[in-house]
């Protein structure tokens, strides 16, 4: 599973909205330890995501935060970018693999040794198995020098025996038979068994499998297209003919897919505000809104803004939107994004959502987004550490704050207005449950068909449509759309 420099993972703001590919966020020119003195010596790919591991498994930190931050701070060249990259993600998508693995040849068990130590192996291990054009001897002399400089001979002579014993007997590292469908989907594409069965229990385990091994690929670089300053023919032919491989989206109508470029947030197209950097699923969701020009809409969970901005765009910035966050900083994410997309229409609004119905009046908007906080599920690709951080026990929790966000938001939308819902993840307790309990208890509304736009996904004829990951290459996503009932 190689990722190339041009298709590395991007950092993710909010489920759908992707902000930078990582890997090239540090190209800057290869620095070398022969210009520095010896105390500043620069650190290597392999040393930096080695030590991205160890924080990201003791401090519970975001990889694709510290991965960006780590990379802006190293002057590294291009492909070494790319391989700390690659090492970061890969190690953390395959984490309960190679860590099944490696409990064979690490005589007193990985959880007695020192955490770099863990993150050195696994690492070292995820290069023989999943990448093959490495060889093998150059990964063990980089794991036994990194060994070195960290720690002391001692530990320098243990991994280089328990990678050399690896070398030696890698026909042992196969996934054992006789195991619960769950169990082996788990340990061959590295996911936790509660979430492989609950997938299986929802989707059927062929459907589930498939959701797993997707989760183990390289997310695309989408954009959506300003159609308030291009069409989406127009920059298609504007990027290819810069010299960019790119084609349109097949699931979103205002999606481009940018198969080579890298950094799109480094472009001029992106800063002169042609472009907004955002994954396909998530680009349905303003679609599903459907907004007119003049209407007034609500956003009730907006940042860091893509899917507000898209709503202006398809609004021809004619009209009026409250942008609304919980937090004052991300708020401010939404401003940034509005201005430098030229969009006036958009008004930014510092609350909790659940305090919506007593800062405006009953029935007051056309329109009513809820893009709901979730627990991530269907953005695995892009969080890998998603998968080893989240508890069973909390999609109960989310899923209740879910239900109480609904329930209040939507005395806020005006009779024969729409209200859509949209979140994330892939659980049906935070999508079709919390749904169907909310139609139940509110007559006053009713599932109604997605747009024409919208019409070749399946389920859209119901109101309600299900984005795997393995569907289309893009995040998994859930929308619903409902109609408040005309007096």
């Amino acid at each position: 599973m190689n990722r190339t420099s041009d298709t590395n993972k991007k950092n993710t703001n909010k489920h759908g909205n992707q902000s930078a590919s990582i890997g090239h966020s540090a190209n800057k020119g290869k620095s070398t330890s022969a210009s520095r003195p010896a105390s500043a010596r620069a650190k290597t790919a392999r040393e930096l995501a080695m030590d991205i591991l160890t924080r990201v498994e003791q401090e519970q930190a975001y990889s694709n935060l510290l991965l960006n931050q780590t990379l802006q701070k190293h002057s590294l060249d291009r492909s070494d970018a790319a391989l700390a990259t690659e090492l970061v993600y890969g190690t953390i998508q395959r984490l309960n693999t190679l860590d099944y693995w490696l409990s064979g040849f690490v005589a007193k068990g990985l959880a007695k040794l020192d955490p770099w130590v863990r993150s050195l192996l696994r690492m070292s291990l995820y290069q023989f198995v999943y990448l093959d054009r490495i060889p093998e001897h150059a990964v063990v002399n980089e794991a036994v020098n990194l060994a070195k400089r960290k720690g002391h001979s001692g530990i320098a002579g243990m991994v280089n025996g328990v990678l050399r014993s690896i070398i030696r007997q890698r026909s042992e590292l196969t996934i054992p038979e006789g195991l619960s469908p769950a169990e082996r989907i788990a340990l061959t594409h590295s996911h936790p068994v509660w979430m492989v069965s609950s997938w299986i229990a929802q989707f059927g385990e062929e459907t589930a499998e498939r959701i797993c091994s997707a989760n183990n690929t390289v997310p695309n670089i989408s954009v959506r297209v300003n159609v308030l300053r291009s069409s989406r023919d127009e920059l298609l032919k504007a990027l290819a003919s810069s010299g960019l491989t790119v084609r349109p989206s097949e699931l979103a109508p205002a999606g481009i897919i940018a198969e080579s470029g890298g950094n799109m947030a480094f472009t001029s197209w992106y800063k002169e505000g042609l472009v907004s950097i955002q994954d396909e699923s998530s680009m349905l969701v303003a679609e599903a809104v459907e907004p007119l020009s003049g209407m007034r809409v609500l956003d009730c969970c907006a940042a860091p803004g893509g899917k507000t901005a898209h709503l202006a765009e398809l609004m021809a910035d004619r009209g009026h939107i409250i942008a609304v966050d919980a937090h004052e900083h991300k708020r401010l994410l939404i401003e940034e994004q509005t201005q430098r997309l030229g969009l006036n229409c958009v008004q930014t609004l510092t609350t909790d959502a659940r305090e919506l119905p007593q800062r405006f009046a009953a029935a007051s908007f056309d329109r009513v987004l809820l893009d709901a906080p979730c627990s991530g599920l269907g953005v695995i690709r892009r969080k890998p550490d998603l998968k080893w951080s989240k508890q069973q026990e909390e999609i109960q929790t989310v899923s209740r704050l879910q239900a109480e966000l609904l329930n209040r938001v939507c005395s806020l939308v005006s009779p024969g207005g729409l209200l859509v819902y949209s979140t994330c993840t892939l659980a049906s307790e935070e999508n079709e449950q919390v749904v169907k309990t909310f139609l139940q208890a509110h007559p006053d509304f009713e599932s109604e068909a997605l747009p024409r736009t919208l019409a070749h996904i399946q389920g859209a004829e119901l109101g309600m449509i299900t984005i795997l990951p393995c569907d289309y290459g893009s995040d998994g996503f859930f929308i619903a759309r409902m109609r408040r009932k005309a007096l």
